[in-house]
């Protein structure tokens, strides 16, 4: 809790039961702009075009992806953490959930199934949500972040190049279809292109104007689309997708015996769905500089879900492409996202014959943009992380390859196993062992000694993430005592967090036997009230003994201080006592 006192901010840290935490900033939804009223008018209307396509990629009724972009929306961005994010469905969750009800043996174009899936992902992401799992997010490194995303925003390209250039690519990846889309130029339709490449050129020419450029999209979207309307240029437009409702969707329930046959499935929908929208936080920061906060964002999509799935929505998630088309239309609170999806309901409802007229082509070109701006805007973690060494940019592109060429849930397993491994070896590269010499009241760090001097106090102090993974090569470093004599080591532990390691704990016992043989001690200083109730439940403070373990205190190095003390009046006794 943040608390202002005259001299300065100071935080109050609230006591949990288990732990001690920061108390999260309430959920604010503030009040909306002109900006922000924009925004969600050209993120409606991107909604109707965009969202079809999408339930038609995936085999649905073209209708479905309207839908998916009122209820859900709405809902996801009232309660979003990360406040521009656009909940809706993008074409990764749609061809997942085909997929999981396909497999099911289930029909895709029965309505009750669709309602059915749609809530049980809903209620796994607020399952997900209410355990904290986005913490785990926390682990996955910047390199994999950002070949995930670049990856991502990729994809939103290459799934427009068919609506900008009027050519339909057979080619299933993502580099496989850009790469196919520039061999066949010459089968490139020219009055597509023109009037895509004329898109680019309105949305270029209004965003040079300052005071428009919030206006830029839309401006692009509406002129364009006029001009091919009044000249009846022959394009390809949404009404070639499927035919708009003039209505709004009725409720529907969901079927609970289908339930244990998409549970699995729908699992998987989330996963794929969550792990989109992690890299939002990212590319989209918060415009009022608060936190994101990943596991609040996996509640949200999950009510969103829970909420869409009575109203005939499919699985939806962050979309990174409808984020991008809101915050270039000037997005600045969360208003954008809960009015793009009641103004996607209010056209459909007032006017859906008109949206029908939108050009295909119009919709590929702004899309393109934003996906160049996606990419633009990540090309700073790029340099960074190619800057940082071979391996982190090696997992930066394994990413974005895997991202690009493998179904997404197989790019997410991916991308974890590279986060594990980059943390693995970052861990190894900054463990190490290090002793302590006390001189005038302070601690001096220096290298570890080769032999443990007899009649003396060494204290050792290990530095680095912890000291499970490193507990072989840390025993390479350890001190030799086969000669020592009456010597005394003090293994400072406060800064290890994982004593409770088995591993830990068995090679701290044999270092205390080793020792207890050559009548020397091992002392364990500076743990944690839970960490030496562990050492006696395991029988360790038998074999170190009672008094070799000394738990932390208020002061960093105050138990050193005195386990140090302790330990030189012992040698000393020792010493006087002559050879043992």
């Amino acid at each position: 809790m943040l608390r202002v006192h005259p001299k300065g901010v100071t935080w109050e840290i609230a006591r949990s039961r288990d732990s001690e935490r920061v108390r999260r900033p309430k959920l604010r939804v503030g009040r909306p702009t002109p900006k922000d009223a924009v925004a969600g008018f050209v993120t409606g209307l991107f909604s109707i075009p965009e969202g079809m396509a999408y339930a038609s990629i995936g085999g649905f009724n073209p209708v479905l992806g309207l839908y998916s972009g009122m209820v859900p929306t709405t809902v996801g961005s009232l309660f979003s953490r990360t406040v521009l994010m656009t909940t809706t469905l993008t074409s990764a969750i749609a061809l997942t959930s085909q997929s999981v009800l396909s497999s099911a043996g289930l029909d895709p174009d029965d309505l009750d199934n669709v309602a059915t899936l749609t809530v049980l992902v809903g209620a796994i992401m607020v399952v997900f949500g209410l355990l904290r799992l986005g913490s785990v997010m926390s682990f996955v490194s910047n390199a994999v972040m950002t070949g995930f995303t670049s990856g991502i925003a990729l994809q939103i390209v290459a799934g427009v190049l068919g609506d900008a250039t009027g050519y339909e690519t057979d080619a299933h990846n993502t580099i496989a279809k850009v790469v196919d889309s520039f061999a066949h130029v010459a089968d490139w339709e020219v009055t597509t292109l023109l009037v895509a490449l004329g898109t680019v050129a309105v949305w270029v020419a209004v965003r040079l104007v300052p005071r428009l450029e919030p206006f830029a999209i839309l401006a692009a979207l509406v002129v364009v689309t006029v001009v091919v309307v009044v000249f009846s240029i022959d394009v390809r437009d949404v009404g070639d997708i499927g035919q708009v409702p003039s209505g709004l969707p009725h409720p529907i329930l969901p079927d609970p015996g289908v339930m244990p046959d998409l549970l699995a499935g729908a699992v998987a929908v989330a996963l794929v769905a969550l792990a989109q929208a992690a890299g939002i936080g990212a590319a989209v920061p918060n415009p009022d500089g608060s936190r994101t906060n990943l596991s609040g964002d996996f509640t949200a999509q999950g009510l969103a879900n829970l909420a869409g799935g009575f109203f005939r929505a499919l699985p939806t998630g962050g979309s990174l492409s409808r984020t991008g088309v809101a915050t270039s239309a000037g997005a600045r609170t969360r208003w954008a996202g809960i009015f793009a999806g009641v103004f996607l309901a209010l056209v459909v409802l007032v006017a859906g014959g008109v949206a029908e007229l939108i050009p295909m082509p119009v919709i590929g070109g702004l899309v393109i943009v934003i996906g160049a701006e996606l990419v633009v805007g990540r090309l700073p973690d790029i340099r960074l992380v190619l800057h940082t060494g071979l391996l982190p940019a090696a997992a930066m592109l394994a990413t974005f390859l895997a991202t690009t060429e493998l179904p997404l849930q197989q790019a997410i397993l991916l991308g974890a196993g590279l986060s594990l491994l980059l943390f693995c070896v970052s861990a190894e590269r900054s463990g190490r062992l290090r002793a302590l010499v006390r001189e005038d009241g302070r601690w001096r760090a220096t290298a570890v000694p080769a032999e443990l001097p007899s009649d003396a106090v060494t204290v050792l102090h290990h530095e680095g993430a912890g000291l499970f993974a490193e507990v072989t090569r840390l025993e390479e470093v350890w001190p030799r005592s086969a000669d020592a004599r009456n010597a005394v080591v003090i293994l400072h532990a406060r800064a290890v967090p994982d004593i409770p390691s088995s591993t830990v704990l068995k090679s701290l016992r044999r270092r205390a036997r080793q020792l207890d043989d050559h009548g020397c001690r091992l002392m364990v200083v500076g743990i944690d009230p839970e960490q030496a109730e562990l050492l006696s439940r395991t029988g360790l403070a038998d074999d170190l003994g009672t008094d070799n373990i000394v738990q932390q205190a208020p002061v960093f190095f105050e138990a050193l201080d005195a386990a140090y003390d302790d330990a030189t009046r012992w040698v000393e006794d020792r010493r006087g006592e002559g050879p043992s």
